[in-house]
């Protein structure tokens, strides 16, 4: 389970998050969604232990991220705009990540397979296109079979194929009793994929609930947003 209570983080005279609290829970996809700079990243970052809080706290599973043992066997992670040496092969990527947390080999192989580039696996990075390179993510997410998935911007770059992919394989992954948290910014593709949504901007938490909660008289989840905000700005979401 995620638990994130009062989180504030500052940089420098800019409150990028500002008093945010939430859950995700197990057997639930949770969606985190806002416009683009609405402080979504800065909260996953905090959570993931790649920044300091300034305020409050963000936990997995009662803890901390860097008290983990083994991180990626306890939560799977892909944070957008990170990825690995650009020469290096896809397979060895994944193998130097796997050892890190003395994951087997044959899982690297597993993980490839079942993100559809096993095909592709000696390729360097360098020639992966942007989809190849989301799927690469998540297929490093999936490594350590984590009991909890935070996701960033997943179906960035990928093809309708592969969004249906995503979409079905993590709805799977929380009916299985695994937390999903998934951050994003396109509002149609989480009304089909959330469980539960929470909706932040301009640092704040805007409304959170479960998918029927949020969308109740509206007619969609951006309705929703307008409605609650007044805020035009996220019509390019």
């Amino acid at each position: 389970m995620i638990e994130v209570s009062s989180l504030s983080k500052h940089y420098r005279s800019k409150k990028a998050v500002d008093d945010v609290s939430f859950t995700a829970r197990p057997g639930r996809v949770t969606g985190f969604l806002g416009p683009n700079g609405a402080g979504k990243s800065s909260t996953l970052r905090v959570l993931l232990g790649l920044d300091a809080a300034t305020d409050g706290h963000a936990l997995i599973n009662g803890g901390r991220y860097r008290d983990l043992t083994h991180p990626l066997r306890t939560v799977g992670a892909l944070l957008d705009g990170t990825g690995p040496v650009p020469e290096r092969r896809a397979i060895d990527h994944l193998s130097w990540v796997a050892q890190s947390n003395r994951i087997s080999r044959e899982r690297v192989r597993e993980v490839l397979d079942l993100v559809g580039l096993a095909d592709a696996a000696r390729q360097r990075v360098k020639k992966y296109s942007l989809g190849m390179k989301q799927r690469l993510g998540i297929a490093g997410a999936l490594l350590g079979e984590p009991d909890i998935l935070v996701l960033d911007e997943p179906v960035n770059g990928l093809d309708p194929e592969g969004i249906r992919w995503t979409r079905n394989f993590l709805r799977r992954y929380a009916a299985s009793g695994h937390t999903v948290l998934l951050s994003s910014h396109l509002m149609t593709e989480m009304a089909d994929t959330a469980d539960d949504v929470v909706i932040i901007n301009h640092g704040r938490i805007v409304t959170q609930g479960s998918l029927a909660e949020v969308t109740a008289g509206h007619a969609s989840l951006e309705a929703a947003f307008f409605a609650l905000t007044g805020d035009r700005a996220g019509a390019e979401w």
